[in-house]
């Protein structure tokens, strides 16, 4: 099972915290949004642990 964060936009602080914790940069922040690269996603999760307000949640996706 690997880990995919979901980004909760309404949570999220634009604090960055996640973007510079992801050890692949597949975080980026893109205007006020934070966006996701798929393809560089080793799933961790260390971006969803420190994240200070639970904006990125856990999906779930096999691969």
């Amino acid at each position: 099972m690997i880990m995919k964060p979901e980004w909760n936009e309404v949570r999220c602080l634009r604090c960055v915290a996640c973007v510079g914790s992801c050890p692949t940069g597949a975080l980026s922040l893109s205007g006020w949004r934070i966006k996701l690269n798929e393809d560089k996603c080793i799933g961790c999760g260390l971006c969803a642990r420190i994240c200070p307000v639970d904006a990125l949640g856990g999906g779930e996706n096999g691969g």
